[in-house]
């Protein structure tokens, strides 16, 4: 059976860095803060298009979007199973920001950063596709990763998945022929890592974004604390993944954390 371009492609990445680590980046959170101003955009754009769909007042709408995305790991998986909405619509309407530079907090040096990472680097998102690219381009980063697998690409069949569905990752993994004994994820959502854990993957829970939170007038941060057994490394920031050693052996015990520098 022939085999597409993309298929060629991945394979000659993987046959050029074989034996090298692959990094596994999530976007949100993790590369950008998108809890700054993202995440309240994306949000009040999702909550509307729920509060359309589900005929409900605003309050309802917005736990729905919340339950949807604790369930089913995004709001757009929820709403195709449950109110047969066109994914593709759901995803321009909710992404459509205008110019993003404003919108966007980074590290500093963070081309730098990603770029003297050794191996393969690969964005492993929920967002979608283009969406991803417009925050990567404005983050000057685009080119230095080999793929950007985001959510239309986690479809099975006609069924619409997304992180941390356990399946999807394998059938992810497979068709970017990764080695999991090979990668590292990286990624703010610390309950996704306990499926990428059992994958085999070592696992970097980036706590350096996560928002805080205001309760009774007073701000209370909500940063992530402790290391569950599932997590390798916590780090605050990217410049900490210069101190993992790439090629440790995977049965190795793992690190207890990884300061901020």
């Amino acid at each position: 059976m022939p085999t597409s371009r993309t298929d060629r492609r991945l394979t000659l990445h993987a046959r050029r860095h074989a034996g090298e680590p692959i990094w596994l980046f999530d976007l949100d959170n993790t590369l950008h803060a998108a809890s700054f101003a993202i995440f309240p955009a994306i949000n009040r754009l999702m909550t509307d298009y729920v509060e359309r769909i589900a005929n409900t007042d605003r309050a309802s709408a917005d736990a729905l979007r919340a339950d949807y995305t604790r369930r089913y790991g995004a709001t757009l998986v929820g709403l195709v199973r449950h109110h047969a909405v066109d994914p593709r619509h759901f995803l321009q309407e909710v992404h459509t920001l205008g110019d993003l530079g404003p919108l966007v907090r980074a590290e500093r040096s963070l081309a730098a950063i990603v770029r003297t990472l050794p191996g393969r680097k690969i964005i492993l998102t929920n967002g979608p596709q283009a969406y991803a690219r417009g925050v990567l381009r404005t983050l000057g980063i685009e080119r230095l990763f080999e793929q950007v697998i985001a959510i239309e690409q986690m479809q099975g069949g006609h069924t619409w998945r997304a992180k941390p569905d356990l399946n999807m990752l394998r059938q992810v993994l497979r068709r970017a022929r990764i080695n999991p004994a090979q990668a590292i994820l990286v990624e703010d959502t610390r309950g996704h890592l306990k499926s990428y854990k059992r994958l085999g993957l070592r696992t970097v829970w980036m706590v350096g974004h996560l928002p805080e939170a205001r309760r009774d007038g007073t701000r209370q941060a909500v940063k992530g604390t402790g290391r569950p057994h599932y997590v390798d490394y916590r780090i605050h920031s990217l410049k900490s993944l210069h101190r993992i050693n790439p090629r440790r052996n995977p049965c190795a015990p793992a690190v207890q954390t990884t300061s901020p520098p």
